[in-house]
């Protein structure tokens, strides 16, 4: 029976995948991740009506303290031997506070050192899985990456914040996917689509451009569809390869963000 790891699967894309992906695999164990009780309990609710699906499990983390990430990963690990499949869908966009739980930019750690921290952690019961997927929800807005002031401390805007950010886990997917080639192990980015109708969008003012239901599709293929079975360490532009940002490819840079990153995983 399959294990299905979501997370940020209270509303929009995450909540539409958990709700695509019970339906698809009824007798699959589908684990959700939300920031409140109150939502979380009443997605579980809706995704159970909507796919039929019994066996949907949730669990609470604030991603922006690393501590809380890691608390999450013992609970899953507690729980359950092998994960078929993980996707890091949880994310912070223009609008959130300038600061977390952990004091540190709250882009740069939802969307970026929380997905490291808590699939670094899980990697064991991935590889149990294995052929196991890890989807990692990026954006086509990103940004170079200020390997000097990673925060923006100096200098900070929203925008820039994000768009970093989001580069930053393509990157860690590239180097991830590379690490796993010969674990049977697939790890993958992909922009959902442009300006979707969510929370994240509407919060930052933005006028929606296309469906939440169109994203979910989008990561539901990613994570599931038989011709990108082997298909490892590539960026998706919704269900097409496409090329990221530059600085991805770099391999000096990559390097550079391992570094910053082992850092300050250890610091909180």
């Amino acid at each position: 029976m399959q294990t299905i790891l979501i997370t940020g699967a209270t509303d929009g894309i995450g909540k539409l995948t958990a709700i695509e992906l019970a339906t698809k695999y009824r007798e699959a164990t589908i684990i959700v991740h939300g920031r409140t009780t109150a939502k979380l309990d009443k997605a579980i609710v809706d995704i159970k009506r909507a796919s039929s699906n019994e066996n949907i499990e949730g669990h609470i983390a604030d991603f922006t303290s690393l501590s809380e990430v890691r608390q999450l990963a013992r609970e899953i690990l507690s729980r359950h031997e092998h994960i078929n499949i993980l996707i890091n869908n949880a994310g912070a966009g223009t609008a959130p506070p300038r600061y977390g739980r952990d004091g540190t930019e709250v882009r740069f750690t939802v969307n970026y050192l929380a997905p490291v921290v808590l699939t670094t952690l899980l990697l064991p019961v991935l590889k149990k899985a294995a052929p196991a997927r890890i989807v990692n929800v990026s954006s086509a807005g990103q940004s170079a990456i200020h390997f000097d002031d990673v925060f923006l401390e100096k200098r900070f805007n929203a925008g820039t914040a994000y768009t970093q950010s989001k580069l930053a886990l393509t990157m860690f997917t590239f180097d991830l996917a590379a690490q796993l080639q010969k674990e049977g192990v697939t790890v993958n980015a992909l922009h959902p689509g442009t300006y979707l109708d969510t929370n994240m969008v509407r919060e930052a003012g933005v006028s929606p451009l296309g469906t939440a239901q169109s994203g979910a599709e989008a990561v539901v293929y990613l994570a599931t569809a038989n011709d990108v079975k082997d298909v490892t360490g590539r960026y998706f532009n919704v269900k097409q390869e496409a090329k990221a940002h530059p600085q991805a490819y770099d391999a000096m840079a990559r390097e550079k963000l391992k570094a910053i990153t082992h850092t300050l995983i250890q610091d909180y």
